[in-house]
């Protein structure tokens, strides 16, 4: 069972706190014509976008629609349609961040790194890829070539998170240990 409340209560007190300091320094936009809030809070969003990882479902759109439309209807009242959902969740990526650096576990002296490849799209796509462009990169992992980005992950011996970045496809693993353990002592595995 998913600690709803839990989840959602930290998330919804960071995004009050960067809610204020965010509005602050964002720009008007003349060009917007409208201003329409959407139905779900920035907090919903992103306690959605966790609660899903947090499930056993493979794939969002079984989630969204098995579970947040239905499972969850009481607990999401003004629940949007899926594809408005997949809209306004973006809008939560660079939140969702800084709320995952700023939750650093305790340190134990037992460390463990490792990176993951993010895949942006298939091999023979790559020359017509135009959405991450210039920043993705093609790199090599245990796998085989990609084009995308790596998670690299610290977490301690109780699988807290203590440090996360994400690099360009073809970025060496070892580059970015020593800033990642910038504080740390004890074993790294």
């Amino acid at each position: 069972m998913i600690p709803l409340v839990e989840i959602y209560c930290l998330i919804d007190d960071f995004c009050k706190e960067f809610q204020q300091v965010n509005t602050a320094h964002i720009l008007p936009n003349p060009d917007r014509k409208r201003n329409k809030e959407c139905a779900l809070s920035m907090s919903e969003i992103m306690t959605i976008v966790v609660m899903f990882h947090l499930s056993h479902y493979r794939t969002f759109k079984d989630f969204y629609i098995s579970c947040i439309l239905f499972q969850y209807k009481n607990d999401f009242p003004k629940a949007i349609s899926y594809n408005r959902f997949l809209e306004v969740k973006k809008l939560t990526a660079m939140p969702l961040m800084i709320l995952i650096n700023s939750l650093k576990g305790e340190k134990t002296n037992k460390y463990y790194i490792d990176s993951t490849k993010l895949e942006v799209c298939e091999n023979l796509r790559i020359r017509s890829h135009k959405v991450f462009k210039d920043i993705a990169k093609r790199g090599k992992s245990s796998t085989g070539w990609f084009f995308g980005f790596k998670l690299h992950l610290v977490i301690n011996n109780k699988g807290e998170i203590m440090s996360i970045k994400l690099t360009p496809g073809n970025t060496d693993d070892r580059v970015v240990v020593k800033k990642m353990t910038e504080g740390l002592e004890g074993w790294l595995l």
